[in-house]
């Protein structure tokens, strides 16, 4: 079993910075797939980013934060980040990291096999 827990979150001015992380336990995850979601109030859960090893570290974003957004990743301390800068208020939202077992990016929540309980981001305008 892996347990995820989310810190980072708060509230911020639009433009502003935020970097949540999220740690592992149980297990190594330094083979699995770490990815961040978000769902904001009223809206589904979505992808936000992924990045995962195969030879080379790989990450994906969804285009509502490329080039905002940069998900990285610290082996030793088994924590994954998200450094969110540029924020908008349409960043609100609970942030959820999550865990696949298997190597690549998926966008599908079902994917997944481990969650976080979720970090929650404010952003004011």
């Amino acid at each position: 079993q892996v347990q995820l827990v989310e810190s980072g979150g708060g509230l911020v001015q639009a433009g502003g910075s935020l970097r949540l992380s999220c740690a592992a336990s149980g297990r190594t995850v330094s083979r699995y797939t770490m990815a961040w979601f978000r769902q904001a109030p009223g809206k589904e859960r979505e992808f936000v980013a992924a990045i995962w090893w195969s030879g080379s570290s790989y990450a994906d974003y969804a285009d509502s934060v490329k080039d905002r957004f940069t998900i990285s990743r610290d082996y030793p301390k088994n924590t994954v980040y998200l450094q969110m800068n540029s924020l908008k208020s349409e960043d609100t939202a609970v942030y959820y990291c999550a865990a696949r077992t298997r190597v690549g990016s998926r966008r599908e929540e079902y994917e997944y096999d481990y969650w976080g309980q979720g970090t929650q981001v404010t952003v004011s305008s």
